[in-house]
């Protein structure tokens, strides 16, 4: 369970974002809905305990995340919140397979081969488990960053405009990994984007 209440959070311009209280049931599948500006990246961050918010508390089952210390909160984040970005946030001179063990131990989990062969399995890229950035499609790379997100089985599983520079077929591929990776690995899921070609895939919305 997610608890999203009473947020709000001032920007240094002076602008400032009222978010509504936001109830998230484990395993739930969200649609977070806006326009560019509208405030989804911010939302998002303060999800992730990026961005601590100006005020409000957001809670995942019995932990308040901005009640834990700076060092807390990294590891928290590690073993409970993956993240998927536009673009892949990837060691370029590591292996997929060095990344995918880097992000087991920066979360103070023990490396594990057997799970980044299965998840590589299960996105279809085990071929790739030894390559490299540079060598992959843009594609592979999204896959990879499904990967590296779900490779700690987190509780939450967030993508940040997943789709919005890629053509219908190869968006429609992602939402598809998106939404079969949140369930194989019993992960909330949270798709923030302003695309509306993903909309009908989601029945529970949080717009902006």
């Amino acid at each position: 369970m997610i608890s999203v209440k009473s947020v709000s959070h001032e920007y240094p311009s002076g602008h400032h974002i009222n978010f509504k209280d936001w109830m998230i049931k484990d395993g739930e599948q969200w649609l977070l809905l806006g326009a560019s500006g509208s405030g989804k990246t911010t939302l998002l961050h303060i999800l992730t305990g990026i961005l601590k918010p100006s005020q409000g508390q957001v809670t995942m089952d019995t932990t308040s995340i901005y009640d834990l210390s700076s060092k807390e909160l990294d590891q928290f984040r590690g073993r409970n919140i993956g993240i998927i970005f536009q673009r892949p946030h990837l060691i370029k001179s590591l292996s997929i397979s060095e990344n995918l063990l880097m992000a087991q131990s920066f979360a103070k989990l023990p490396e594990n081969e057997d799970r980044v062969n299965e998840v590589l399995n299960a996105l279809g890229i085990a071929d790739k488990k030894n390559a490299y950035q540079k060598e992959l499609s843009q594609g592979q790379l999204q896959r990879v960053s499904i990967a590296r997100a779900v490779i700690n089985k987190p509780a939450l599983l967030i993508a940040d405009e997943p789709t919005s520079s890629l053509d219908d077929k190869n968006a429609a591929a992602v939402l598809e990994l998106l939404l079969e990776q949140s369930g194989l690995n019993h992960a909330t899921l949270i798709v923030a984007t302003h695309d509306k070609r993903v909309k009908n895939a989601f029945t529970n919305t949080y717009e902006l």
